[in-house]
C-alpha cells in the first residue's frame, strides 16, 4: 500500500473510457470512403494507444507498424480526423468507476492530470463530452510536447506545472505505453486489466499495482 499520491495522473483511451467504439467506427468508415478492406472493432482494438497517426496507418496496412504511402496517408488521416471529430463520444463509455475514483481522489486532495497520446482537439472532445474536463488540473494530449509515450515528457512535464515532485506522483493507465513512461520517469505506474494494451495481458509486464476496477482506487487510499 503506498501514500496517497498528491497527483494521480490518468491515461484516456482504454483507462477512463472506452472509445474503441467511435475509433472503429470512424476508421471504417475512414476506409470505406477510401474503397479499403474494412477491419472491424476487434481488430481496430489491438491498435489504439498510440496516437491518431500510427491508428491510421495501421489501419491502412493491416500491420501494428505500417508505413503506407505518404500520399494516401496524408488523405485517410484528413478524412479520419473530419469523421472522428464528429464522432468522438457517440458510442464510446466511461468505464466503470472512473467517474466515482477520480471524486474521490479529489475528495482526498489529490491534484489529477490527463496523460494521453490521443491529440489535443479529440481529447478535449472526448473529456467535455464526459463532463470530465474541468476535473483535471492539468491536460497533457499526444501533441502538447514533441515526444508522448512511451517517452516520460508527458509525465515529467505534468508534474512540473502541478509542482508535485515525481515521487509523490501515481501513473494509472492500460498498456505497456503508459507502464514503459512511468517507469522511465521514475514514477509508480498502476494498471487496469480491462485496457487495450495492443491484444497482451498487461500483467505480464509487471506494474506496481494492477486493479480491475478503477472503485478499487477508492479501497486503495481510503478516506
Amino acid at each position: 500500500m503506498m501514500q496517497t499520491p498528491e497527483l494521480v495522473l490518468f491515461d484516456l483511451d482504454g483507462t477512463l473510457v472506452d472509445s474503441v467504439p467511435d475509433l472503429a467506427y470512424s476508421i471504417d468508415l475512414t476506409l470505406r470512403e477510401l474503397d479499403m478492406p474494412l477491419h472491424g472493432e476487434e481488430k481496430i482494438r489491438t491498435w489504439v494507444g498510440r496516437g491518431a497517426d500510427k491508428l491510421v496507418k495501421a489501419a491502412l496496412t493491416g500491420e501494428m507498424d505500417g508505413e503506407p504511402d505518404k500520399t494516401l496517408f496524408e488523405k485517410a488521416f484528413t478524412l479520419f480526423s473530419e469523421i472522428y471529430i464528429q464522432n468522438t463520444s457517440k458510442r464510446s463509455q466511461l468505464y466503470p468507476g472512473a467517474r466515482e475514483a477520480m471524486d474521490h481522489l479529489k475528495n482526498r486532495g489529490c491534484k489529477l492530470g490527463c496523460v494521453t497520446n490521443k491529440r489535443e482537439r479529440f481529447t478535449r472532445a472526448v473529456l467535455e463530452s464526459f463532463g470530465l474536463l474541468d476535473d483535471f488540473d492539468i491536460v497533457v494530449s499526444g501533441d502538447t510536447l514533441s515526444r508522448k509515450k512511451p517517452e516520460p515528457d508527458q509525465l515529467l512535464y505534468a508534474a512540473e506545472q502541478t509542482g508535485v515532485p515525481v515521487k509523490n506522483c501515481l501513473m494509472v493507465g492500460d498498456s505497456i505505453n503508459d507502464l514503459k513512461a512511468a517507469r522511465s520517469a521514475d514514477m509508480p505506474i498502476l494498471c487496469v486489466t480491462y485496457g487495450y494494451n495492443h491484444g497482451r495481458d498487461i500483467a505480464s509486464a509487471n506494474p506496481d499495482f494492477l486493479i480491475d476496477s478503477l472503485t478499487e482506487l477508492i479501497e486503495l487510499f481510503p478516506a
